[in-house]
């Protein structure tokens, strides 16, 4: 009986441990007929129909000429891949132990590719395999059997050696040299204002969307006797991190119109898309009217607004 082949060692990967087994693949196994298809058409990677091992869904991805982002030639690439990662915990973390194979189909006997190493599955590093699974030069020639009638097998197994889960991570981005953005707003025919409240156009600080939105008459604790005025951030919700918040000082204020004196308040507070924070009991009614800030029935507004971090 012939000897079954045995791969050279340029044609081992690198950290690979290659055995031949009589045993199939525990797992999974594919057939790709008139494979020489593959390597002649401008497909650069096959994805293979997943499978459940260990608990989890996996999938093969196959690249008949080798990954050309690794710059691989002459090769076949093989890796396994991780499916479903959105439907585990928050920092799940699978250490797994696997081969890869391929089937000489003259011996009977499978080609089985093991990493050296036990390989970390997590939601940065979601495929482990080997860039040079085998060499076109021992896969195409005909005494090994790998490529007969234009048919080649391949084969998985995966075994979970250790799995856990660190919860959910908060990341605090302070940042260095933050700058104050001003924003002015004048709301005009202050007294015919008949909404609840009035919003100013959105404008940019700290790379977010914001406005300044007034309640002529108040609102919560100072509605009917103070005016309230608040600082909203204007992000679309579709857009934004669900786990982001942004962390905020800021200045509203109540600017005389003709002498420059100016009513304001300053505070630090986190912000997520749609969230207002400000002041119900901001500046009384009768004040604004006795001290002269409306004035030709306007009524000029400012924001000062300075993103101090961001939180992921």
């Amino acid at each position: 009986m012939a000897k079954t082949p045995e791969l050279t060692p340029d044609d081992r990967p690198t950290g690979a441990i290659t055995i031949n087994r009589d045993a199939p693949p525990t797992h999974f196994s594919f057939t790709i007929r008139s494979f020489s298809m593959l390597t002649k058409t401008s497909i650069e990677s096959y994805e293979i129909n997943q499978f459940e091992a260990g608990g989890y869904k996996w999938k093969l991805c196959l690249y008949p000429n080798g990954n050309k982002t690794k710059n691989i030639k002459d090769h076949i690439s093989l890796y396994l891949v991780m499916v479903e990662p959105n439907s585990l915990n928050p920092g799940w973390n699978v250490k797994v132990v696997f081969k890869l194979f391929l089937y000489d189909q003259h011996q009977d006997k499978y080609m089985a590719m093991e990493d050296s190493n036990t390989r970390r599955f997590h939601v940065r590093k979601m495929d482990w395999g080997f860039d040079q699974f085998i060499a076109h030069k021992a896969f195409n020639d005909p005494a090994n059997g790998y490529l007969v009638d234009d048919v080649a097998v391949f084969g998985a197994e995966v075994f979970v050696s250790k799995e856990s889960c660190r919860g959910i991570e908060e990341r605090l981005s302070m940042i260095k040299g933050a700058v104050t953005f001003k924003h002015s707003w004048k709301i005009e025919n202050f007294a015919k204002v008949q909404t609840e409240f009035v919003e100013s156009d959105a404008f940019v600080a700290g790379d977010h969307s914001w406005k300044v939105r007034l309640f002529p008459k108040g609102t919560g604790e100072g509605k009917g006797t103070h005016l309230s005025l608040y600082l909203v951030m204007a992000e679309d919700p579709a857009k934004f991190p669900v786990t982001r918040k942004v962390y905020v000082e800021f200045i509203l204020r109540i600017k005389h119109i003709s002498d420059g004196r100016a009513i304001q308040n300053k505070v630090i507070r986190w912000f997520c898309p749609g969230n207002s924070k400000g002041w119900a009991k901001f500046l009384q009614l009768t004040y604004i009217i006795q001290q002269g800030f409306l004035q030709r029935d306007s009524c000029n507004v400012e924001a000062e607004v300075t993103v101090l971090g961001v939180v992921d």
